[in-house]
């Protein structure tokens, strides 16, 4: 058994033609800029979101140019397309990788399906009897990790869903889960044919093997692995991992627009790092598991999955570091929005509405004059689900930690304590850094959630909204009537009539 991951000047694609260099310096192989990999990580990546990219582990293992199927391919390796989109898509939305590969992906034992794992749901209907749509808040720690010498626990079996809504047999919807592990996944890999994964760890790095090369993925990075492609998880560092998944149906992910921003900002699409091409040999005994409308299947194979050799593409797996994120937060009055935090979104079916979008919470600068600064008081249309990947939670109205998740359905009110607003109204505004020693996230779906029973029931860690949290809230608006009302009447107009109990008032009415 061996691998072969290739170096930067390994990665290869057509060579350019012939040029003459009439002064200076012409870029050779030796020089072409590649990302630099970050302490942890030791593989090498290309750069570039969306890119069309190509890549070799042994120099010449990609056909010529203008052709994708030779009748005998370079080292009798067997050529194979993956489509992550319709034959019939736009150029502009295509999205397809070829593969030369030791052995094609066909070759293995039947598949049979697996025992039924209730934890893992993928159809958000009504009818479903494990979800519920309802309208509470709801806030989780951490889940909890077994020992590992008593109870192993991979990332696929330590898939927890928290909710969702859609199916991915109808192509369009999401489901939100939580993974707890404490062990690698060995020679098995897992292939999702129901959506794309986000996945954001918070405890623990991952070394995500995938068909088209290796990343390492640790807290305060983003990875995304398309539905079709095989991959496997292990954890370099042994002890827990745990994080978020955001997994969508029929879609995928895409940078947002910039619209006025122009052409700079937010996320940079050179930041994005996808895997080169690398392959093992080895003949070992290896199983694979499918996930099809969130039931699992296996199947088993006398050689690994892991043998592409070379590959070209643009649907090809990749990571993000949250910390290049560019932000537009910092202003002189006024709030902006926390969509302006969008690392990533995917469209829905709904023309100008977006399935869901990615925002990441980093430092800020807080600078804004005459403004109420914490979130304001607001109901959305669309879903909120909060993260916090390190530190502590800056907010007053929830029980958020570390490795935990929060729920706000749509339309439902939410924001601040009373004694939040109190302060945020009365402090003098000066300019501060915020949030400097955590990293959060939420999670905009712009749709109704649908919550698990095990969200709801089984989850470890389920933390109740305090009863009386708001009964405190005061109306400081009666305070005013007496001025009101003398305003008024000095107008010619009738005054603020009260009735029933009320209290506050000053100098009768």
């Amino acid at each position: 058994m061996g691998e072969f991951v290739p170096t930067a000047t390994e990665t290869m694609t057509c060579p350019p033609p012939t040029c003459t260099v009439v002064s200076g310096r012409a870029a050779t192989e030796g020089f072409t800029y590649q990302a630099k990999p970050a302490a942890g990580d030791p593989y090498p990546y290309m750069q570039g979101f969306g890119n069309r990219f190509a890549s070799e582990a042994i120099p010449g293992a990609l056909p010529e140019c203008g052709r994708n199927v030779p009748q005998k391919c370079p080292f009798d390796l067997y050529s194979e397309q993956l489509n992550g989109t319709s034959f019939i898509s736009s150029r502009q939305t295509l999205q397809n990788v070829w593969m030369y590969r030791i052995r094609p992906s066909v070759a293995h034992r039947p598949l049979a399906p697996m025992p039924a794992n209730d934890d893992v749901q993928a159809c958000f209907s009504p009818l479903n009897p494990s979800v519920s749509f309802n309208p509470l808040s709801h806030t989780w720690g951490p889940l909890d990790v077994p020992a590992a010498d008593t109870t192993p626990v991979t990332f696929v079996s330590g898939l927890k869903t928290m909710g969702g809504h859609g199916d991915p047999t109808a192509k369009e919807g999401i489901a939100v889960h939580m993974y707890a592990a404490n062990t690698s996944m060995g020679n098995e890999a897992f292939c999702n044919n129901d959506g794309d994964f986000l996945i954001i760890p918070h405890e623990g790095r991952l070394d995500i093997q995938t068909e088209l090369g290796r990343m390492a993925v640790q807290p305060g990075e983003i990875a995304v692995v398309q539905a079709g492609i095989r991959w496997r998880v292990a954890l370099p560092d042994g002890g827990v991992a745990r994080g978020y998944v955001q997994e969508i149906f029929g879609t995928h992910y895409e940078l947002p627009e910039l619209g006025p921003l122009g052409s700079n900002g937010m996320a940079l699409p050179k930041d994005f790092k996808t895997p080169v091409a690398s392959f093992n040999v080895d003949d070992a005994a290896w199983a694979l598991v499918v996930k099809l409308a969130g039931k699992f299947y296996r199947y088993e194979q006398a050689w690994t999955p892991f043998d592409v050799v070379a590959w070209h593409g643009n649907y090809a797996p990749y990571k993000y570091e949250l910390a290049n994120f560019v932000s537009f937060n910092t202003t002189l009055k006024e709030q902006v929005d926390p969509t302006v935090h969008t690392v990533l979104m995917a469209r829905s079916k709904i023309p100008g509405v977006s399935l869901t979008e990615f925002a990441a919470f980093q430092p800020k600068w807080q600078t804004s004059t005459n403004t109420f600064r914490p979130p304001y008081y607001h109901r959305n249309m669309a879903t909120e689900l909060g993260g916090l990947i390190r530190g502590t939670y800056g907010g007053s109205s929830r029980q958020q930690v570390a490795g935990g998740l929060t729920f706000e359905n749509s339309y439902m009110p939410h924001g601040e304590t009373y004694e939040a607003w109190r302060k945020a109204t009365t402090e003098p505004l000066d300019n501060v850094l915020v949030g400097t020693d955590s990293l959060g996230f939420m999670l905009h779906i712009s749709s109704h959630l649908a919550l698990t029973t095990f969200a709801t029931e089984r989850h470890g860690c389920i933390r109740p909204q305090r009863p009386a949290m708001w009964d405190n809230m005061q109306a400081h608006f009666y305070e005013h009537i007496p001025a009101i009302n003398k305003m008024l009447l000095d107008k010619g107009l009738p005054g603020v009539v009260v009735t029933g109990s009320v209290t506050g008032l000053k100098n009768g009415v």
